[in-house]
């Protein structure tokens, strides 16, 4: 088999603030945006790997939810506990001070981990963390 992972998804409750985040402090690409208002779908990804995506959807929009659904994810995010990501960078350090910079939520500094890594770990504006790994 040959497959690989293309688009990965989290929810967004203000689009507008999700495309800050990660067009202007990730600095991912923006590689579509469509809808309009909160229900908007709105895809992101690293420069130089249009194969890797992030699609930033709005959890209201899924027909298949239910209402009492809807609010349990909705307190989830606001608590954020209901998505999470992990990037990785090869300088740690100068990514964690440029995000930071971006006026972010930091969740943990840069911290060697016992089981052997070294990462940091934000909030994205709609809760979601976002754990950057130090590539090695």
């Amino acid at each position: 088999m040959d497959i690989t992972i293309h688009t990965s998804s989290l929810p967004h409750d203000d689009p507008d603030a999700s495309l800050v985040f990660y067009r202007d402090v990730l600095g991912f690409e923006v590689r579509s945006d469509v809808g309009q208002g909160r229900m908007r779908w709105i895809t992101v990804g690293p420069a130089g790997q249009p194969d890797t995506s992030i699609l930033l959807a709005p959890p209201a929009a899924d027909p298949g939810v239910t209402e009492d659904e809807r609010r349990t994810i909705t307190e989830m995010m606001a608590k954020g506990t209901y998505g999470w990501i992990l990037l990785a960078t090869p300088d740690l350090d100068a990514t964690f001070e440029k995000v930071q910079a971006g006026d972010t939520e930091v969740v943990q500094e840069p911290t060697e981990q016992p089981y052997g890594i070294r990462d940091c770990a934000f909030r994205d504006p709609a809760g979601n963390l976002v754990r950057i790994q130090e590539l090695r």
